[in-house]
């Protein structure tokens, strides 16, 4: 059963302390419970959050070192790649998104071997 929650902007503001503690699984989940209702009603923030979420799993990757971790990494990453562009200052929670791509930008430049 999905766990939803409306609640985007608790979740992004949660989302950050968790990258701030290196809990990249955990942050990945608790955007991805708001995901669930934006990708089902087909918000136009939905792809910005799925980037962020993928965002999050590409440095749990990372952290938990497993075989072909940087191939693994690129891969997972491309979907924050892809989605990044649509974090502009129209949108709403716009400083909470702005700082959730700086964050993951900073562990991408924190971790470049992977990306190179």
């Amino acid at each position: 059963m999905l766990t939803m929650n409306d609640d985007l902007e608790g979740a992004l503001k949660e989302y950050l302390q968790l990258l701030d503690k290196e809990s990249y699984f955990e942050a990945h989940e608790v955007l991805e419970e708001a995901w669930h209702p934006l990708r089902l009603k087909k918000h136009p923030l939905a792809n910005l959050a799925k980037g962020l979420i993928n965002g999050a799993i590409t440095f749990e990757h990372i952290k938990r070192n497993r075989a072909n971790v940087k191939s693994k990494a690129q891969r997972v990453i491309a979907s924050y790649e892809r989605h990044k562009h649509l974090c502009m200052s129209e949108i709403e929670y716009y400083s909470l998104f702005k700082e959730a791509c700086e964050k993951i930008e900073m562990l991408k430049l924190k971790h470049l071997e992977m990306f190179t």
